[in-house]
Formats: structure tokens, C-alpha cells, sequence
């Protein structure tokens, strides 16, 4: 099974990868946990830059409403992943957890540390770049040198929460189970906004 520092290094490695040109990513094998974990935070990246592309001041509303719809698109996407990361994780995971019923539940589950790592490391890379960029002032890459530090720190701190967590689980200190996510805003027959409109 992956470790924190393995997955912190593949959001890295990916980040910056990715920010070169390069060709679309395959769908994830469902079996390999690497390839969910990857393909999650790809998720997040393609989000993070749809976002962007709503934020700047020049974009039209059509544009915008472009990138709404695909934001809700990679978001589904982004929730959907963490879902099948926790699915594959149980599924390696389950001697240990049917050892164990009776051990306390954690209150996150271990994709939703992974997605919230995937984040910090895009944090990271753009406030690199902040902290970096010779076009700004040098009070604005200082300001950005002590953001990148505590993110450094935050994304410390939960690697090694994640790395508890998966210790806890194979000593039969903890357990959890898959929560489902019930996004309702992109399901036709749940949203309103969408079926009051087909009516």
C-alpha cells in the first residue's frame, strides 16, 4: 500500500508535469490505487485552472458560463475519484477492518486526506511560483516565502495524520467506511434548477 511521502510525491511530480504541454491522461485501472490517486488529482488540477479561467476580468458571460458547467463536470469528477480511492483502499484494507468492528471510527476517510493533499500541493506550486516571480515586488515574494512555508507545514502535518490514520487501521486502533458524497447539482431527477426546466 502507498505511503503519505509516496503520495505527496506523486501530486509533485504530477504538478509539475503537468504544467508542461503534454497528452491527455488515460482513464485510472479501478484495481490500482496510484492510478486513482493520480487521476484524482488530476481532477483537481483541471479544476483549479477551469476556475481561473472564471476569474479573469476579460472573460465574457458566455465564457463564464462555459466554465461553470465544466467546473461542475470536474468536480463530479474530483468527488467521484475520492469515492473510488476509499473504495480500493477498503477493499486492501478490509482483513485489518473486519479484525477490528469494534474499533473507533475516524471521522474522515483516507481519500478525503488525499484530496485535501492533492490541494496543498497545488497551493504549493502556484505560491512557489509567487514567491519566485521576478516581475513582482520583493514584499509580494516574501509574503508569498511565508505562505509557502505554513502550506509546507500544513501538508506535513497531514501526511503524517494520513500515515497515523493507515498505522491506527493495521493495529486495529481505528477504522472507517466509505462515505458517498450524493452530489446532487449535476444528477437531472435531483436538481431542480434541471428538471424544473425540462418541465
Amino acid at each position: 500500500m502507498l505511503d503519505a511521502p509516496t503520495i505527496t510525491r506523486l501530486h509533485d511530480d504530477t504538478t509539475d508535469a503537468w504544467h508542461l504541454p503534454s497528452a491527455a491522461e488515460p482513464d485510472p485501472d479501478p484495481s490500482d490505487l496510484a492510478a486513482l490517486i493520480r487521476a484524482q488529482h488530476r481532477a483537481n488540477f483541471d479544476l483549479w485552472h477551469e476556475e481561473d479561467k472564471a476569474r479573469d476580468p476579460a472573460a465574457t458571460d458566455r465564457e463564464i458560463a462555459q466554465v461553470k458547467r465544466a467546473i461542475d463536470r470536474l468536480n463530479q469528477q474530483r468527488n467521484d475519484l475520492v469515492e473510488q480511492v476509499d473504495t480500493r483502499l477498503l477493499a486492501e484494507l478490509q482483513s485489518n477492518l473486519d479484525a477490528h468492528p469494534d474499533a473507533p471510527l475516524h471521522s474522515e476517510t483516507p481519500g478525503l486526506m488525499i484530496d485535501r493533499l492533492s490541494i496543498l500541493a497545488l497551493k504549493i506550486f502556484h505560491t512557489r511560483e509567487e514567491a519566485q516571480r521576478t516581475s513582482a515586488s520583493e514584499e509580494h515574494r516574501q509574503r508569498n516565502r511565508d505562505r509557502l512555508a505554513l502550506l509546507e507545514e500544513q501538508r506535513t502535518d497531514l501526511a503524517l495524520a494520513l500515515d497515523a490514520l493507515f498505522s491506527d487501521i493495521a493495529a486495529g486502533r481505528r477504522r472507517f467506511k466509505l462515505y458517498r458524497q450524493m452530489k446532487m447539482y449535476n444528477d437531472p431527477e435531483l436538481n431542480p434548477a434541471v428538471y424544473n426546466r425540462k418541465s
